[in-house]
């Protein structure tokens, strides 16, 4: 299934208590990124969303106008099932229509100029792609 505004992008219901609970508890790195990057439109007038449920996932951040979700990856996601955990779900969650970009801990933390150019040239590319079409 493909995500739509008509789907309300394969919001699940189900997983909103436990997304409620990460909103609250949410890692330094995220709280960072979604201080200085994400919040309040600040990212080239784009809203996101803080543990926005998607098919069986929690995304850590969604832009449903872009089909963006950014995920950020603290130091389980170097272990071996984590990593083919992440790689099922990035799948899906691309096989949904959404595309996943994914950042460390260490980068938001360390180099947020540089997250947040990353974020910025993504959104430039998608534009222009959406423009030519």
């Amino acid at each position: 299934m493909e995500a739509s505004k008509e789907n309300f992008h394969l919001y699940n219901t189900h997983l909103q208590p436990f997304a409620n609970k990460l909103r609250k508890r949410m890692t330094k790195a995220e709280a960072c990124l979604w201080k200085y990057a994400l919040r309040a439109s600040k990212m080239k007038g784009y809203g996101f969303r803080r543990q926005r449920p998607a098919l069986n996932y929690i995304a850590d951040f969604m832009c449903k106008d872009l089909f963006l979700i950014i995920e950020v990856d603290g130091t389980i996601h170097q272990e071996k099932h984590v990593i083919e955990n992440d790689k099922r779900r990035q799948a899906r969650l691309e096989a949904a229509g959404f595309t996943v970009l994914r950042f460390t801990n260490d980068e938001v933390l360390k180099n947020m100029k540089g997250v947040i150019n990353s974020l910025e040239d993504w959104i430039e590319k998608y534009e222009a792609r959406k423009s030519v079409l």
